[in-house]
C-alpha cells in the first residue's frame, strides 16, 4: 500500500481479497480486529490448528498488510491495520456498488466460466 497516498493499488486489492478468502484466515482477522492488541499464543490456544498453520495464516495475513505486530520480549502483540482495512472497504464499494449512471471499467482479461449446470 502506497502510505503516501493512501490508496491500494489492483494487486494490494487482490492480495487482501485472496487472504481474506481463506475461511480460517478470516476468523483469525476478526479475533485479532475484535481488540486493541492480541498476544500469538492466545491465537495458538483459541484456535484448533497448529502454531505453524496459525503462523502461516500470520505470514499472509502480514504480507496483504492486514495487520501489524510488535514484541514484547517473546510475545508478539497483533493488531488490525485500521487504515488499510478502510481503505480496502473504501474501494470495494468504489468498485462493486459505483455511483449512479456510471460504469466500472472491466479489468478481467478472460472471463471465468462459473456455471455449474454443465
Amino acid at each position: 500500500m502506497n502510505v503516501e497516498e493512501n490508496r491500494l493499488d489492483g494487486d494490494c486489492l487482490q492480495r487482501i481479497t485472496r487472504a481474506l478468502a481463506d475461511p480460517q484466515r478470516f476468523a483469525i482477522l476478526r479475533r485479532i480486529a475484535a481488540e486493541p492488541e492480541v498476544a500469538c499464543k492466545d491465537l495458538v490456544e483459541e484456535f484448533p490448528i497448529t502454531q505453524a498453520t496459525i503462523s502461516h495464516h500470520l505470514k499472509e495475513l502480514a504480507a496483504a498488510e492486514l495487520i501489524k505486530s510488535r514484541r514484547i520480549g517473546q510475545c508478539a502483540m497483533l493488531s488490525r491495520r485500521q487504515d488499510v482495512l478502510a481503505e480496502y472497504l473504501r474501494r470495494l464499494h468504489e468498485q462493486l456498488l459505483p455511483a449512479s449512471g456510471s460504469r466500472p471499467a472491466a479489468t478481467l482479461t478472460s472471463r471465468p466460466d462459473c456455471r455449474s449446470d454443465e
